[in-house]
C-alpha cells in the first residue's frame, strides 16, 4: 500500500528532512538533529507538521450526549472554546484511542484522534453513535501544525497576532493568521507551552513558512522546524503516553496512571464498569517512570528485572537531551511501584541498573 503524504511533504523535502513512514505515512524524523530540536522547543520554539493526526466531527442535537457516552472525560461541562484530554475505551476496559475534545459550540464538537486510529476509531463511533449525532471525518482536509516552546507567543507576535497569547490552557479560538482563518489552540504534546494550529490543508504550507520566517526575526536564534525524533524524545520527557506503547485495547486508563481524565459520575461511558471492576479486583501492572543509573538506552519490550525475576517490561525509553541521562516508562508489577525502587533493565542480555522515579522527568518552562 502506497504511504500518504501531508500538505506539507513537499516543505519538507525542500527543507531537507529525513523521511521515515510514520503510522502509514510518509514524515519527517529529524531535519538538523533531533538533540538540536529538542532543545529549540525546551529552550526556544519549534514547529511541527502533525497534519497525520485525524479529526472526527460531530453536530446536531445528539453530539454532546453521544461523545459523552463514548470518552471517559467529562463533555456536556466543556464550555464552547474548551479542550480536555480523555480516551475512547472498549466495553473491556482497554483503550480504543487516545484523544483531544474540543467543544465547538452548544450541538458541535470535535476529536482528534491518533494517526494510525483514524479508521478504527471512525467504525468504533460509528457503531456507537446515532444518526442524530452526524458524524464526519475531517482528516483529509484538515492540517494541523504545533508551534511549541516558551517563544511560541513572541512567534505569533511577529505574524503581527497578538490573539494566541490570550489563549488559557487547554482553550481554543478561531483565530485569522495571515489571512489564513485558523482554530488556535494552548495544547500540545512536548511538556513545553505552545499551540496546535488547525487550518486548511490548502493552506498549510503558507503557515508553516511564515512560522519559520516569523521565528527568524528572534534575536534568541529563532523557531526550527522539528520532526517526529524530537516529538518523541520530549513527550517522553514529560512522561506523556504514546498509543501503541503506553496505552493499548487491552489497557486500563488506571493502570496508565490516567485517573484524573476518567469520570467517576453515574452513567458513565463504555467501558466504565470493566475499569471499576479490573479496579477492585487489583491490577496486574502499573505504569511508572524509570532513569537508567549505569550506561545504556533501554527500548520498548525490554524486561524489567527485581531482585532476579522478571516484574514487567519498557514501554518506551531514550536518552533525556534535557537531563542527560536515559529514562524511560514501562509497566511493573504494583508491590515494586513505589518512587526510589531499584531495579534492572535488561539490554542486550545485561541487568543494567535503574531507578523508579516521578514523572513528569521534565516540567514546562515558560518565559
Amino acid at each position: 500500500m502506497a504511504l500518504k503524504h501531508t500538505p506539507l511533504y513537499p516543505l519538507h523535502q525542500t527543507l531537507g528532512a529525513r523521511i521515515v513512514d510514520f503510522a502509514g505515512f510518509e514524515m519527517p524524523v529529524q531535519y538538523s538533529s533531533i538533540k538540536l530540536e529538542h532543545a529549540a522547543v525546551r529552550d526556544r520554539a519549534g514547529i511541527f507538521d502533525v497534519s497525520h493526526m485525524g479529526q472526527i466531527h460531530f453536530h446536531g442535537p445528539a453530539a454532546i450526549e453521544t461523545v459523552e457516552r463514548l470518552v471517559t472525560c467529562p463533555v456536556a461541562s466543556l464550555k464552547a472554546g474548551g479542550v480536555r484530554y480523555g480516551m475512547l475505551c472498549n466495553e473491556r476496559g482497554g483503550v480504543v484511542d487516545d484523544v483531544t475534545v474540543y467543544r465547538v459550540s452548544e450541538d458541535a464538537l470535535f476529536l482528534c484522534v491518533n494517526a494510525a486510529n483514524i479508521e478504527k476509531d471512525l467504525s468504533w463511533i460509528q457503531q456507537h453513535a446515532p444518526p442524530e449525532a452526524g458524524v464526519s471525518d475531517r482528516s483529509a482536509e484538515t492540517a494541523l501544525i504545533a508551534l511549541q516552546g516558551p517563544l511560541s507567543c513572541e512567534v505569533f507576535d511577529q505574524l503581527g497576532s497578538t490573539q494566541p497569547s490570550q489563549l488559557g490552557r487547554f482553550s481554543f479560538a478561531p483565530m485569522l493568521l495571515s489571512g489564513v482563518e485558523t482554530l488556535v489552540s494552548r495544547t500540545g504534546y512536548t511538556g513545553s507551552d505552545g499551540f496546535e494550529i488547525y487550518l486548511g490543508a490548502g493552506d498549510a504550507q503558507r503557515i508553516f513558512q511564515g512560522l519559520l520566517t516569523a521565528g527568524e526575526q528572534l534575536a534568541d536564534g529563532g523557531a526550527v522546524p522539528c520532526g517526529l525524533g524530537a516529538r518523541d524524545t520530549l513527550r517522553l520527557e514529560a512522561a506523556l503516553p504514546l498509543y501503541g506503547h503506553e496505552l493499548d485495547d487491552d489497557t486500563s486508563p488506571l493502570e496508565a496512571g490516567l485517573e484524573r481524565f476518567v469520570k467517576t459520575e453515574a452513567g458513565g461511558f463504555i467501558g466504565a464498569e470493566a475499569i471499576k471492576t479490573r479496579a477492585l479486583r487489583g491490577h496486574l501492572h502499573q505504569l511508572v517512570g524509570f532513569e537508567l543509573t549505569d550506561r545504556g538506552v533501554a527500548r520498548d519490550g525490554y524486561a524489567i528485572h527485581k531482585g532476579g525475576e522478571v516484574i514487567g517490561r519498557v514501554t518506551s525509553g531514550s536518552p533525556s537531551p534535557t537531563l542527560g541521562k536515559s529514562i524511560g516508562l514501562g509497566y511493573v508489577d504494583p508491590a515494586h511501584a513505589a518512587v526510589g525502587t531499584p531495579i534492572s533493565v535488561e539490554i542486550r542480555g545485561r541487568a543494567t541498573a535503574a531507578v523508579i522515579t516521578k514523572t513528569p522527568f521534565v516540567s514546562a518552562r515558560k518565559r
